[in-house]
């Protein structure tokens, strides 16, 4: 048997989705998701479980630990035996898969013993996202503010940080969580570029650290596109929330609300047909652990 690693990466929420124009922007939350790696003898073995919902599939974490064995020269000498657990819903629009990959990546590292970077971290776990066919755009932006925290705005394309902003009010980020999921890979592409003129005043917004006018305006848009009822996060609106909208692909909405009016919000929410997610927004970078040679 080889090293042993653990890692942790945080959650984000959409400020700006970045499939209609190829940049976009995130904010990193204080869910999480924990990966442990052990190496072992069984060269391109790669066991995965998802411990938080063992019925998914675990072709990101087996593209994630490969993606880092393959930067190290090592795939022929190890497989591993890897689980993943976290309080992140999966398929509902708040980046488990990019917090999934960065905590599966510095865990891997760390089970090797090797050291990275934090820019060559969040590439890999791109690449290994974009693999396993979890993402679209290469979900740059939600990866870095999944890494990093905070407000990241990003070109994509490029997997370029634009600007990247501290978020100091006291606020606290709910979701409405409708039940079901929605997969990345059954997303209408074609639909979302229609959007591209009006998402790209949401970007200027975010870039010029306008970040929360941005979330909601980007929400309101994809909910229009995508066909989902804007309602939800109109109604955190109107209960004194400071920004509301589709979070990713949906379906989940993000709302950022000061916290004298968290009460008011989740009574605006308690008729909804789904699950409720309090958070913080996160500045604390993904990080390793636990190690064992």
């Amino acid at each position: 048997m080889g090293g042993f690693g653990e890692a942790i990466s945080h959650g984000a929420a959409t400020v700006v989705n970045a499939i209609a124009t190829g940049c976009g922007g995130a904010l990193g939350v204080n869910l999480w998701t924990v990966a442990r790696v052990r190496l072992t003898s069984d060269p391109h073995v790669i066991v995965g479980r998802v411990l938080s919902e063992p019925s998914e599939r675990t072709d990101l974490i087996e593209k994630s630990v490969l993606a880092v064995l393959r930067h190290f020269d090592v795939e022929t000498r190890f497989g591993a035996e890897v689980e993943t657990d976290s309080n992140i819903p999966i398929a509902r629009g708040l980046k488990s898969s990019s917090a999934a990959a960065n905590a599966l990546v510095l865990a891997t590292m760390a089970a090797l013993g090797k050291s990275i970077s934090d820019y060559e971290a969040v590439n890999l776990g791109v690449d290994a996202a974009v693999a396993a066919k979890t993402t679209i755009t290469g979900a740059f932006d939600d990866a870095s503010a999944s890494y990093f925290g905070g407000v990241v705005v990003t070109n994509n394309a490029e997997r370029r940080i634009l600007q990247r902003f501290a978020v100091n009010e006291d606020v606290e980020i709910l979701f409405f969580v409708p039940p079901r999921k929605v997969y990345t890979y059954s997303s209408d592409v074609a639909r979302m570029k229609t959007i591209a003129p009006q998402v790209r005043v949401a970007l200027k917004e975010a870039l010029n650290g306008n970040y929360w006018v941005a979330l909601t305006l980007n929400g309101l848009l994809y909910s229009a596109a995508l066909g989902y009822d804007p309602r939800p996060a109109v109604d955190a609106l109107e209960a004194g929330a400071i920004a509301s909208g589709l979070s990713g692909k949906g379906p989940a909405t993000t709302a950022v609300v000061p916290t004298s009016k968290v009460n008011d919000v989740l009574r605006a929410w308690a008729a909804l047909e789904g699950e409720v997610i309090k958070a913080r927004v996160n500045h604390e970078k993904a990080m390793v652990t636990r190690q064992e040679p």
